[in-house]
């Protein structure tokens, strides 16, 4: 069941061609070359962008390469699915580069988490296309279970999911269009034309390597600027090495996120398995979920 206006690109099946392309940060030849095994194992076709281990500092590549080997893979009616190899820094400097027209018109299955959140928003807001946050290429080897998943999740095999209960969960049930993804992305997207919207929606939120004061800050610019004040649910999945100051912050990163919604009325799961933990669980952005919050947490794709 496709939401009003969303686009849910075709699934995969065998003899698919996928795209991988590099437009954060760099990656070389000995780390993709087994990753591209495990695709050819089931049973679909890889190309390669022309310039996926360029090198600029960082960077795998300049803007103008990176944006050229996305733009290259939007446009190749060959290509039914686009990875991001690796997240890192760099995607916000080339989404204003991007034409997505000819992605518009015929859907592709952007897919990719942490860095690759820029698309996710930009997609959702621009293209009413739905997409996939998911394990990347270079954490194939993190864990079997994330990268089996992903393959259900591209040839269209149906998802749901029961996480176990956590201490700080709140009760409920809820429907809505999921959203969201890293939330220092997040951050830097707030009012420009990638921003999101969160109204009537259920929005997940992960992070990796913050400082605890950095946490609090960006959530209370996700309040201020009444983006949680009218959500239908809340999935907040790992939070991970977070930092702390020689003077301690005195909460977690969930105890931070907790204290920013405690007015508010709608269904929140905490330690959904998705972000850059081991495991990172696929999760359709900009379609419908069902969300139950109870003994057991339920995430279902409608």
């Amino acid at each position: 069941m496709n939401i009003p206006g969303n686009k849910r690109p075709n699934y995969l099946k065998a003899g698919d061609t996928i795209g991988i392309v590099a437009p954060a940060r760099k990656i070389s030849a000995e780390e993709l070359q087994p990753v591209i095994k495990i695709f050819e194992k089931w049973g679909l076709k890889v190309k390669l962008g022309k310039n996926i281990y360029a090198t600029d500092n960082q960077y795998a590549g300049t803007d103008e390469q990176r944006a050229a080997d996305f733009q290259a893979m939007l446009n190749d009616v060959e290509v039914k699915a686009i990875l991001a190899a690796r997240g890192g820094y760099g995607i916000v400097r080339i989404i204003d580069r991007l034409d997505f027209s000819s992605f518009i018109k015929t859907p592709k299955w952007i897919a990719g988490y942490s860095d690759v959140t820029v698309l996710h928003s930009h997609i959702n807001r621009h293209c009413k296309t739905e997409t996939l946050h998911c394990t990347m290429p270079i954490s194939f080897t993190k864990d079997e279970e994330s990268v089996a998943l992903l393959k259900k999740a591209l040839f269209g095999e149906s998802l749901s999911y029961s996480i176990d209960d956590h201490t700080l969960n709140v009760s409920g049930e809820a429907k809505g269009q999921l959203i969201g993804g890293n939330l220092s992305l997040l951050y830097a997207l707030a009012s420009t034309p990638s921003d999101i919207t969160t109204d009537g929606k259920i929005l997940f939120l992960e992070d990796l390597d913050e400082y605890l004061y950095h946490i609090d800050r960006m959530m209370m610019q996700l309040k201020r600027s009444g983006k949680l004040s009218k959500l239908n649910g809340l999935v907040i999945g790992g939070f991970s090495e977070m930092k702390d100051n020689t003077v301690p912050f005195g909460k977690t990163a969930e105890q931070i996120i907790i204290d920013s919604v405690k007015e508010y009325n709608y269904p929140i799961c905490f330690g959904f398995p998705a972000g850059h933990g081991i495991k990172n669980y696929p999760l359709y952005m900009g379609r419908e979920v069902q969300l139950s919050v109870k003994e057991k947490t339920l995430l279902k794709f409608l």
